[in-house]
């Protein structure tokens, strides 16, 4: 079984290459004592990148895993749902 979000398998990988490379430089921004702000603005930003590739992956987990398990009525079902619920939790508590 494919999961969801193999069909922007090929965005899935770039957009954590692009949050690595905003990591590395907020690094160097730190190493090279860049005022505070505009640090502060660069966390925002990835943090920000990191959340969108976390809601895809989500809308692409509850579009496909867990609605297939419901329809198919999968043992499984109840358990996706679950699971879902949990990461919900946990990207809003983060």
């Amino acid at each position: 079984m494919a999961h969801g979000h193999i069909k922007d398998k090929d965005d899935y990988l770039k957009r954590p290459r692009r949050v690595e490379g905003q990591i590395r430089g907020l690094q160097r921004m730190v190493g090279d004592e860049v005022y505070c702000i505009d640090i502060l603005t660069q966390v925002s930003a990835a943090t920000r990148a990191l959340e969108t590739v976390a809601l895809g992956l989500l809308d692409d987990h509850l579009a496909h895993c867990v609605v297939d398990a419901a329809r198919d009525g999968r043992p499984d079902a109840e358990a996706t749902l679950k699971e879902a619920s949990a990461a919900i939790a946990g990207l809003v508590r983060s």
